[in-house]
């Protein structure tokens, strides 16, 4: 194994993890998630020879799979129906329990958010991204970054009330 394919296999080994994180809460689906890195993966071994230096593989990884998603928003439709009703309970965490089933809920109610509106709550608030920076890593525009953004919220706070921060009462 020569030097290049030395730093591919030690990229691989060190960041899927954190690329399987971001495509997870890109996506959804756990499957959907590893499918997303396992594409974004082969890319970028296609294009490793291109890549300056092997620091810029990650960011390069990370674009490949935006890119990717949104292809995927582009693609024909086909209904998806969740099982059950939300149970949006108040109380603390002080239960184990409790804690479970308030991130289930959360998880479902993320889960209910078009892809769109999932990529840009990750891109903002998982990944820390600018509006800007995010409209720029999906191809969009601002405008679209914020009007997806402003609903995703919207439809968040509505479907898990118990989770607003006391700036969203302001």
């Amino acid at each position: 194994m020569d030097a290049r394919e030395a730093d591919y296999a030690l990229f691989v080994r060190t960041r899927t993890h954190a690329l399987l994180r971001s495509a997870y809460l890109l996506t959804g689906d756990q499957h959907l998630a590893e499918d997303l890195v396992q594409e974004a993966l082969a890319r970028t071994h296609r294009a490793w020879a291109r890549l300056e230096r092997a620091e810029n593989a990650e960011a390069y990884a990370r674009k490949v799979m935006y890119h990717a998603q949104v292809s995927l928003w582009r693609r024909p439709k086909v209904a998806e129906v969740l099982p059950g009703e939300l149970d949006p309970s108040a109380g603390g965490f002080d239960d184990p329990t409790e804690a479970a089933v308030q991130r289930l809920a959360l998880q479902r109610a993320l889960l209910t958010l078009s892809a769109k509106q999932r990529a840009v709550i990750v891109l903002r608030y998982f990944e820390d991204h600018t509006e800007a920076e995010a409209a720029q890593l999906l191809g969009v525009s601002i405008s679209t970054v914020k009007t997806q953004t402003g609903r995703a919220l919207d439809k968040l706070r509505t479907l898990v009330p118990e989770h607003r921060s006391p700036a969203d009462d302001l």
